[in-house]
């Protein structure tokens, strides 16, 4: 019998990305649901609120004052991207857990994010950090946030998978 890990790569990995598809969007529909649009809740003064703000565009909210467009383009994106993260986990091999955890958390978030721009129209945001009332980081979710994650790890990774090159070069 072949070795499951080398016909499915890190699939088993992809309960991640399901659990922060869920995790994320019942976050969601929890403060959608609790509070009204741009609403604060200070949860620890001067730096960190609950709130909830729609985002039609990207990251940032780049291109959200575009016609709509946007909203297509940035769907196909995820699609995309989350038919190349969910091949590049079936090519990982046993060793690779640390990429397999990055790729499963870019995917749920991207999936996250999808559902609400397909579904909705929008992305829905509720965590605003912010220094008093000066400096205001953009919104963000619990999608973001794994997106985020996972975009750190494979960076981490790279950089160590060129030490371990440059290491066996030596």
């Amino acid at each position: 019998m072949p070795d499951a890990i080398g016909r499915f790569g890190r699939l088993s990995w992809l309960w991640l990305s399901l659990l922060v598809l869920i995790i994320d969007q019942a976050s969601k529909f929890y403060f959608e649901a609790k509070l009204e649009m741009f609403q604060q809740i200070v949860i620890i003064p001067d730096l960190f609120s609950w709130t909830l703000a729609y985002n039609t565009g990207a990251a940032f909210s780049f291109l959200a004052d575009s016609s709509g467009w946007q909203r297509w383009l940035f769907a196909l994106i995820a699609i995309v991207v989350s038919a190349v993260l969910v091949v590049w986990l079936k090519r990982l091999g046993r060793n690779d857990t640390w990429l397999a955890v990055a790729l499963a958390l870019v995917l749920g978030g991207a999936l996250g994010n999808l559902y609400d721009r397909v579904a909705l129209g929008h992305v829905i945001d509720f965590i605003l950090v912010h220094w008093q009332n000066r400096w205001y980081f953009p919104a963000f979710n619990i999608a973001d946030s794994a997106i985020t994650v996972g975009a750190i790890m494979l960076a981490l990774d790279m950089f160590k998978s060129k030490k371990t090159e440059e290491a066996a070069h030596d």
